[in-house]
């Protein structure tokens, strides 16, 4: 399988190219420019893995929670390839690339993952590893203050992420005495999210979706949309 990642929802911005079960990947951390960045990028990887944009399947994206800007960007890109190549996407939740980086590099099986979502807040998701060696979500991904996080019940695990940068503090005692590591200053990065969904694919390829279905996920609006359900008629 030949599958092209993308990820941009922090400060990193990077691309990655899954070939056939090897993977290669571009990755800076600049805070602003990532449009400008991504295409050359893309096109460096495609040029030194002799990998033409026609043989590529799918194209994969990081797809948030994090930076409006940085999600926005990378589903129009990856929506930008899909309609160019006519090859699916794959969205993979940045919180869940994020939890494969620690175990890749780490190998920590369990893994508290949280972004600084501003406004005293974090978007955070609890994360372990499969049998296959790759990372699942095993809560909803949440956007919350950092004391309502969800504290795991057993096992030993990792934070990760700019929300422990952030918010370390509160934290760091909410997971205690289950805290083993912490990595504040880990960002995802493009590899991660392709590992992710050339495993997702080739379990169930209807993780695949169109253009028009390659949206970035907004928390803050998922919950304005339900607090709007919630009200009363009248």
């Amino acid at each position: 399988m030949k599958l092209l990642a993308i990820e941009t929802s922090e400060t990193a911005c990077s691309a990655a190219l899954w070939n056939d079960g090897g993977v290669i990947e571009s990755y800076r951390e600049e805070p602003r420019g990532h449009s400008e960045l991504l295409l050359p990028m893309i096109a460096e990887l495609l040029a030194g893995s002799g990998v033409s944009r026609r043989q590529l399947q799918a194209v994969a994206f990081g797809r948030g929670p994090g930076s409006f800007t940085g999600v926005r960007i990378a589903a129009s890109i990856a929506q930008g390839i899909s309609l160019g190549l006519a090859i699916p996407v794959i969205p993979v939740s940045s919180l869940q690339a994020l939890a494969q980086g620690v175990y890749r590099t780490t190998g920590q099986r369990q893994v508290a993952a949280a972004f600084d979502a501003r406004m005293h807040e974090v978007y955070w998701a609890l994360c372990a590893v499969d049998g296959d060696g790759v990372m699942q979500l095993q809560s909803e991904e949440r956007v919350s203050h950092p004391q309502q996080v969800e504290r795991p019940r057993q096992g030993q695990w990792a934070g990760a992420g700019s929300g422990w940068s952030a918010h370390g503090e509160t934290l760091r005692e909410l997971l205690a005495p289950r805290l083993v590591a912490e990595l504040p200053q880990l960002y995802c990065h493009a590899q991660d999210v392709a590992a992710i969904a050339a495993h997702a694919w080739s379990r169930d390829d209807s993780v695949a979706v169109s253009a028009a279905e390659a949206l970035p996920l907004y928390l803050r609006d998922k919950i304005a949309q339900k607090k709007e359900q919630q009200k009363p008629a009248g």
